[in-house]
């Protein structure tokens, strides 16, 4: 009979979530994507045009890069990016359901008729919301150091925007403010996505 002293083999079915294999690369492109859809709203009708038709193009642009946010914190969620702690992830959680409140927001005020419902109006109020939590997420990320490289601190550079932008419309207002904030997108967000996208190894998920 022979007695076995190595140790016993890890189990690998239930992996941990900083070794889990994770779909980065098309939740990062995604991001990108809906950067760039936005960027390029703001770019031409701006982020809150006079007419119906532009603050239509601007609401669906807005909405579609919210989408790309939701494949961000997917990334983040599922690589533990802010720590393993209930209070590290659950953070994660909040920011779902304020950005979810937003990009209903979004949707729902790009159709003229509902417009102006009154519903909306405190609705409104999750679009910075949810700007200013992943701010808060991207210097979690930064400080937890679980990702690395570019990707430990570009998300504090994208997630800047509510920081950089909101000021900027209430100083000098638009069109200076929407070409900041398209700006801020493009060199923030849109380059997040491409870094995560090539690099995703730099987030410690297998793929």
């Amino acid at each position: 009979m022979t007695i076995r002293t190595e140790p016993i083999p890890a189990r690998t079915d239930n992996p941990s979530p900083a070794t889990r294999r994770v779909p980065v690369r098309p939740l990062a492109l995604a991001l990108t994507a809906g950067t760039l859809v936005w960027a390029g709203t703001m770019f031409t009708v701006g982020n809150n045009p006079a007419s119906s038709l532009g603050l239509t193009i601007s609401d669906l642009g807005g909405a579609a890069f919210q989408l790309g946010l939701f494949a961000l914190l997917a990334i983040q969620l599922r690589t533990s990016a802010t720590g393993t702690s209930r209070a590290a992830r659950g953070m994660l959680y909040v920011e779902h359901v304020l950005l979810a409140v937003a990009t209903v927001w979004s949707v729902l005020h790009a159709i003229p008729s509902l417009r102006d419902a009154a519903f909306l109006v405190p609705m409104d109020v999750f679009w910075p919301l949810s700007m200013l939590g992943m701010f808060v997420i991207g210097l979690k990320i930064l400080f937890t150091a679980r990702w690395r490289g570019a990707a430990r601190f570009w998300p504090a550079v994208a997630e800047s925007w509510a920081v950089v932008t909101v000021p900027t419309f209430a100083v000098v207002g638009s069109p200076i403010a929407d070409y900041v904030g398209a700006t801020h997108l493009l060199v923030g967000y849109a380059t997040l996505g491409l870094i995560l996208a090539f690099r995703p190894a730099l987030t410690g998920a297998g793929a």
